[in-house]
């Protein structure tokens, strides 16, 4: 199982001594740490929010690829709603040659809604500008030539889109919520799936899992192209009450912050302490715990492929994140592929 961080370039406006620059910087240093560390894929998320610096995240990402020699380079994700897909593949594809071949892109729809008033775009349209946006994206990343006719932009014709990645073809994921018609797209095109879950109980997935692996089944896809990544919000700490202490304060300011805006109850320390639970989404605590709660949940949805942790969205410092990093690398990840390696043999 690959096992990687994502981040959403957290900013420090709530911090009397925030400075943004600062924080990308040590950003970029998590980035390295997690090359050295062995983590296998570090991705950087896309807002438009006064919270979050990732706005542009390709630049982030080749800010690391110049600085790291292994470690895959993803967005996660990319709104590619409101993106021109000509550029998103242009961007990518310059990464994966920076990067010798260790681009990705995750797509999606995202989960705010900030980038459609930002850039001329209407909410009606949500779904329909993702799934044409989509279907252009993988026209360009399978022909250098492209002929294209769509609703949302102007037409192509024989137009060439340069340059082309090291990697044919470049790796797309399809990032996911909860919607099921989202699960049987992703099947339907044969695209490795990201699934988010950042509360409630990961096994109640496993039937949108299931309806993907039947689509893709369907649509004649081989099981090994089915890809199942899986992200939620998670922290490692040497010790597992630490873990559950120091990442509490900043998870229910922040979650609660949020709520506000869509009418989510506030965060409570039963509520967290549950979602920590063993069939919670949130994967908090030690080594071992946080190892055998990665298996559980790849159990529950019948296997994954890659887990990804989000970290900085609960106020840690920088050098708690850069040891939990650490500990990914050193602990974590022989723990969930030495366990993976047996289950596997039997």
């Amino acid at each position: 199982m690959e096992i990687g961080i994502d981040s959403f370039a957290a900013s420090t406006f709530q911090k009397e001594e925030g400075n943004d620059a600062r924080a990308l910087s040590e950003l970029i240093e998590r980035m390295v740490q997690a090359d050295r560390s062995g983590l296998d894929v570090f991705g950087i998320g896309e807002h438009y929010r006064k919270e979050f610096l990732d706005s542009a995240p390709t630049i982030i990402l080749a800010a690391a690829a110049a600085r790291t020699t292994r470690i895959r380079l993803t967005s996660a994700v990319t709104v590619l709603s409101a993106a021109d897909p000509v550029r998103v593949f242009q961007n990518f594809a310059t990464l994966d040659l920076v990067s010798q071949g260790r681009a990705e892109m995750v797509v999606g729809r995202g989960s705010f809604i900030e980038s459609f008033p930002l850039f001329g775009l209407d909410l009606h349209d949500y779904d329909a500008l993702f799934s044409e946006k989509l279907g252009l994206l993988l026209t360009i990343r399978k022909d250098e030539f492209v002929t294209w006719k769509g609703k949302f932009r102007a037409p192509l014709n024989q137009q060439a889109v340069y340059p082309r990645p090291v990697q044919d073809p470049l790796p797309i994921w399809l990032g996911v919520g909860g919607t099921p018609a989202s699960f049987v797209r992703a099947g339907t095109l044969g695209l490795p799936l990201m699934v988010a879950v950042i509360g409630g109980e990961t096994h109640r997935f496993r039937p949108l899992v299931d309806l993907y692996r039947q689509a893709g089944k369907k649509a004649g896809h081989a099981p090994e192209k089915l890809k199942v990544g899986l992200h939620s919000l998670g922290y490692v700490a040497k010790d597992g009450q630490a873990a559950m202490e120091s990442y509490y304060p900043g998870y229910a300011e922040t979650f609660t912050r949020i709520g506000k805006e869509r009418g989510w109850p506030p965060v409570t320390r039963a509520g967290f302490d549950a979602q920590a639970g063993p069939t919670g989404a949130l994967v908090v605590g030690g080594p071992e715990q946080v190892a055998e709660k990665i298996l559980r949940h790849s159990k529950a949805l019948g296997g994954i492929d890659r887990f990804s942790f989000q970290m900085d969205n609960a106020g840690l410092s920088h050098a708690q994140l850069l040891e939990a990093i650490d500990l990914i690398g050193r602990r974590v990840m022989p723990l969930v592929n030495q366990d993976a390696s047996i289950s596997n043999s039997l």
